[in-house]
């Protein structure tokens, strides 16, 4: 077996320690400390000030039974089969999107249909959809594919204006067991709407000057579905000046209850 040479005492690898190399090195490394302690004010290092002092969450109204179940009916998971429309070679690049926005519009007719229909213009300009979305008056906008479930396989995000009003909606399919599956859905004025590793960024204007709502929606593999796991307030303009200092944060344990 071969084994690794040991160096002889004073080398590193092949290459012979020079004392007087050492010793240069060192005097040199003594004068830019002391040039640099001598600078102060011209350029070298100076103390940042006082660090604000770490304060934890202070829990607030502990003697209250923690909730079991939720206030109200929020629709974390929304899934639903869509009935009507087929996938050929379980494709859904081949899925036609236009057909499955009729099929939502059919499966809610009240919405759609009639003079008083919330989104009756919606169903007027689906006439102008033969040649495929965004043509002429369409109102189903160009769809995007991309694998957001990690299996391999592009999902369908779509959306489609709901008219006359200025609010769009977005949805989310992938196919299972041969069927088109909507995972997720939501509607809202958007501002932008993006794809971003395995979640869908939506944002919206907010009745705040200055900021917007930022929702993400990540696909979760236990519930099958699109969650929303992130829902914020963003500054999106210049911060606005104040006289007045911003509220510093309490050093004490305990939130105040006064």
């Amino acid at each position: 077996m071969l084994g690794l040479a040991e160096n002889p005492p004073g080398t590193i690898g092949s290459h012979r320690r020079n004392p007087g190399t050492v010793a240069r090195r060192a005097a040199a490394v003594a004068l830019l400390l002391a040039a640099a302690v001598g600078c102060g004010d011209a350029g070298g290092l100076e103390g940042a000030g006082a660090t604000a002092t770490a304060v934890g969450p202070a829990r607030l109204w502990p003697e209250l039974t923690p909730a079991s179940s939720p206030a109200f009916e929020i629709g974390e998971v929304n899934t639903e089969v869509v009935k009507g429309v087929k996938v050929p070679g379980d494709d859904i690049r081949r899925v036609d999107p236009v057909g499955v926005v009729r099929a939502e519009m059919a499966a809610s007719p009240g919405d759609y249909d009639g003079g008083k229909a919330p989104y009756r213009d919606t169903n007027r300009r689906m006439a102008d959809c033969g040649k495929g979305p965004e043509h002429g008056r369409c109102p189903v906008l160009r769809p995007y594919y991309r694998d957001l479930t990690g299996d391999g396989r592009d999902e369908l995000t779509l959306g489609f204006r709901l008219l006359p009003g200025k609010t769009t909606a977005v949805r989310v399919y992938t196919v299972e067991k041969h069927r088109l599956v909507q995972v997720m859905a939501w509607e809202d004025a958007l501002s932008g709407v993006e794809l971003a590793g395995r979640s869908l960024v939506i944002r919206s204007p907010s009745e705040v000057a200055g900021y917007e709502y930022r929702l993400q929606w990540t696909w979760d593999r236990d519930e099958r579905a699109m969650l929303l796991t992130q829902d914020e307030m963003l500054r999106t303009g210049p911060r606005k000046h104040s006289r007045y200092p911003s509220a510093a944060p309490s050093l004490s344990p305990s939130a105040s209850t006064g």
